[in-house]
């Protein structure tokens, strides 16, 4: 079992409680409770299943060769250890999740920086009730309307309406 509990994961419940919502705390709970109680009944086990008194019961069956064909057959049997086929994907998914998570990062850092450049101008900019129309078409070239190419209302061509 030994074996076993070294390749069992340790689960850490503080950190998936954190990410639990609130309404699936009672589903929460019931699998840290099952998992629990499980975990218990495994470290219970004995690493070694307790070994087969051959002898007993080659005293205690009447029929002669039944014990040794059975001690013959359960020496042979071998029960094959599940193959592990999904660790590896689990991995590469995991590494590129941490990548695009690392690219997001980045991303969003570029992002603020630009925005708190476009902050400081707002904080450096006139306020609203003192600027003129050329203040304003000078802060926000977006607002300057083209009287001279579209010379009637609404001064922009009717695509950008």
């Amino acid at each position: 079992m030994a074996g076993r509990r070294v390749a069992v994961k340790a689960i850490d419940w503080m950190a998936f409680a954190e990410r639990v919502p609130p309404n699936q705390k009672a589903m929460f709970n019931g699998l840290k409770t099952r998992s629990d109680a499980i975990a218990a009944k495994l470290a219970s086990l004995p690493e070694k299943p307790a070994a087969i008194d051959w002898t007993y019961y080659r005293t205690a069956v009447a029929k002669p060769g039944l014990v040794e064909e059975f001690e013959k057959k359960f020496s042979a049997l071998k029960v094959p250890e599940p193959v592990d086929t999904q660790s590896a994907k689990i991995d590469t998914q995991e590494q590129e999740a941490k990548k695009s998570a690392a690219a997001y990062i980045q991303a969003s850092k570029q992002r603020i920086a630009e925005y708190e450049k476009e902050l400081e101008k707002f904080r450096n900019m006139i306020p609203f009730e003192q600027m003129t129309f050329e203040d304003l078409n000078e802060a926000f070239p977006e607002t300057k309307l083209d009287t001279k190419q579209y010379p009637y209302w609404p001064h922009k061509p009717i695509s950008e309406l």
